[in-house]
């Protein structure tokens, strides 16, 4: 086998950009079929897609011959249904985050996955970009010792709108789990989270027990300590931050402006910002995309695979019962 046949789960947002790279930005790799519930979204992704087809039968697509791999980017309502049904049909699979809002149905998924033996990636794209991987090489090439902090920042443009965040499971489980992995990649496993919240910027949230603002700390196996901050408002635009102190130095990843040239006049020094996340991590998306093909082709377990799935989410659950409990939750309590 040289290349890969994709069939994409979800024309969305996230199952466009998908479907684009597939299709362009990815090698050894093409979109078969797209499905998607609503037939417009499905048609107009395929057609941009070198000849896919479109779908509304999910199913259908899972078992076709022609596809060998199945990326989900569905609601995360189905994607435990559809990771099951597309390990038992021996596909491949990447799944866009998280497998599901519970960990028993995450696990359970996780299970099938391991008994039918399939390749399967977790869609922590973080891992991906450059400035983060540089960070988590230096960290764990040894050369700066042992880590003693760790620090994430995360800042979207604008609160999502209230109708995404009544699904979206929360901050934790929607966006802070990504700086959870981010940190569990770096430092390792954590053993305690305690989470503190407010709503400071779109009042809504409270009615979905929902907060726009918030710090999480972690402490981990090795003694290390971590800070989550999140905003759901940065004014200038999608802000990410990572710092990693250990006993030798420091390593740090601020790569949030856009502007490659600065423009220094009497009114000051001007540059822009990146306006969301898909264009900041425009090079993540490609690149863990890149990853899973080449190992799926050469026979290697994908990563971030099955236990992240579920260990990230254990500490994204842990910082939601923070939350609610305003107590220190350690992850021995989720079950």
């Amino acid at each position: 086998m040289t290349s890969l046949g994709f069939g994409v789960l979800g024309a969305g947002r996230i199952g466009r950009l998908h479907a684009r790279n597939l299709s362009g930005a990815v090698d050894r790799a093409r979109v078969v079929g797209v499905m998607d519930a609503i037939p417009e979204a499905a048609e107009v992704v395929a057609a941009a897609s070198d000849g896919a087809y479109a779908t509304q039968d999910a199913e259908a697509l899972i078992k076709d011959e022609q596809i060998d791999c199945v990326l989900i980017a569905s609601p995360t309502t189905l994607h435990a249904e559809q990771i099951v049904l597309a390990a038992r049909a021996g596909k491949a699979i990447f799944c866009e985050m998280p497998v599901a809002f519970t960990l028993p149905e995450t696990i359970e998924a996780m299970e099938v996955v391991e008994e039918t033996g399939v390749p399967f990636q977790i869609g922590f794209n973080r891992r991906f970009d450059p400035g983060i991987a540089a960070v988590a090489e230096a960290i764990h090439s040894g050369g700066l010792g042992e880590v003693e902090m760790f620090r994430s920042q995360s800042g979207d443009h604008s609160p999502p709108p209230l109708d995404y965040v009544a699904t979206s499971g929360g901050i934790y489980l929607d966006s802070a789990i990504h700086d959870i992995d981010v940190a569990r990649f770096i430092v390792g496993e954590v053993e305690r989270v305690t989470a503190l919240g407010r709503v400071l910027i779109e009042p809504g949230m409270e009615e979905h027990g929902d907060v726009d603002t918030s710090v999480l700390t972690l402490e981990f196996a090795s003694g290390a300590l971590g800070i989550i901050q999140n905003s759901r408002r940065t004014a200038y635009g999608h802000d990410v931050r990572v710092e990693v102190h250990a006993a030798a130095g420091k390593v740090v990843s601020e790569e949030e402006r856009d502007t490659q040239a600065w423009t220094y006049t009497r009114e000051g020094i001007r540059g822009d910002y990146r306006s969301d996340f898909l264009e900041r991590f425009k090079q993540a998306y490609i690149r863990e995309l890149q990853s899973f093909v080449d190992a799926v082709l050469e026979g290697r377990k994908p990563s971030p695979g099955p236990r992240d799935a579920v260990e990230s989410l254990r500490v994204a659950i842990a910082a939601t019962r923070s939350l609610h409990e305003k107590r220190p939750v350690r992850l021995v309590e989720v079950a």
